[in-house]
């Protein structure tokens, strides 16, 4: 009986922790939501100071919001795209970053702290600790990531954050999210059958991935150069197939990552590689048995499609834009599920 409810508390604890990694993944969703607005709004640098700490405290009085103000004049950004802002216009960009700021806070501690208390209470399965402190590690690096993203805009002669940070900022983001869906989905197996083993990354799911992967770095690099308003047209581009000439004179890849019409012509091709792949897993799921896995792949990549075509002939309408930027996070989820179902070994 003693060995009976050892186990029943074992598979217990093992879905309620699945359960915890799911509503911090969902958490992660809403943060690279945030973030999105706060790019497009142009709010990233609106806190010139990073405090992890006291920085969870907003400004309380009048004389701290025009401390903050003056912070902010005092960066290129300012003259460059916010000159003539009001106090109560500034606020709103502040709220933004600021909103950002307190999420990745949340974030971590709901990591950390739960994690501290599985740990010292025993219950966390064999094989899973490395990844778990992984997953915080993980958080760890989102968060100096974020910062030096911001900092690379407040130097000298720059007027927005670099977009290569960025990119490297939004793809740890979402790489941390497969992993606790990953994670969380074992954890159920495990919590049904005792002896379940973690899936493994089959060959062409880890091909599929990479090759999302560049999509969202090149989309990244798209909400960092700005290259969404380059033009309004699908399937051409200001009348042309191909984006015409480049404008950095740079080398290959200062051609393919900074300049602005040939990223958003690298994202737009790009996307049907990724779509014609995403088929093919989703085919591969729904014979592994996986068939609500396989659906959710193909009404997020669907969808997907349609939102980014909607952002550029809106020529990058705040909302259709950020249903682009969750619709792209919730797809990130949607193949770690379906890699996951392909991946499963008794």
């Amino acid at each position: 009986m003693a060995a009976q409810n050892s186990a029943t508390g074992a598979r217990n604890t093992n879905l309620t922790m699945a359960r915890w990694l799911l509503i911090v993944a969902t958490m992660v969703v809403l943060i690279v939501v945030v973030g999105g607005i706060t790019r497009l709004t142009e709010s990233g640098l609106s806190i010139t100071e990073w405090k992890p700490l006291s920085g969870i405290i907003p400004p309380l009085s009048e004389a701290a919001w025009d401390q903050e103000f003056a912070h902010y004049r005092q960066i290129d950004q300012y003259a460059a795209v916010h000159a003539g802002m009001t106090l109560s216009e500034f606020k709103g960009i502040f709220f933004w970053e600021y909103i950002h700021r307190v999420l990745g806070r949340i974030i971590g501690m709901a990591v950390a702290l739960p994690l501290a208390w599985f740990w010292l209470r025993g219950r966390i399965p064999a094989g899973y600790k490395l990844r778990l402190v992984a997953l915080l590690a993980l958080i760890g690096l989102q968060g100096t990531l974020g910062w030096l993203m911001v900092h690379s805009g407040l130097q000298k002669g720059m007027t927005e954050v670099a977009p290569l940070w960025l990119a490297a900022h939004l793809i740890t983001a979402l790489f941390t999210l497969s992993g606790m869906v990953w994670t969380a989905l074992d954890l159920i197996d495990l919590s049904k059958n005792p002896a379940a083993r973690p899936a493994r990354l089959t060959a062409f799911a880890a091909l599929t991935g990479a090759a999302l992967a560049v999509q969202l770095v090149w989309g990244a690099l798209m909400a960092g150069l700005r290259a969404g308003r380059v033009t309004n047209e699908w399937p051409l581009m200001n009348g042309s197939f191909w984006p015409g000439v480049s404008q950095t004179g740079r080398g290959f890849w200062g051609t393919v990552s900074a300049d602005p019409s040939v990223v958003h012509f690298i994202h737009r091709w790009w996307a049907w590689v990724v779509v014609g792949l995403l088929i093919v897993l989703a085919r591969r799921v729904k014979r592994a048995g996986g068939r609500r896995a396989a659906i959710a792949i193909h009404s997020a990549f669907g969808t997907q499609i349609l939102l980014g075509i909607g952002t550029v002939m809106s020529e990058v309408a705040l909302p259709m834009a950020v249903l682009h930027q969750l619709v792209g996070a919730l797809l990130v989820g949607t193949v770690a599920w379906g890699a996951h179902e392909v991946g499963r070994r008794a």
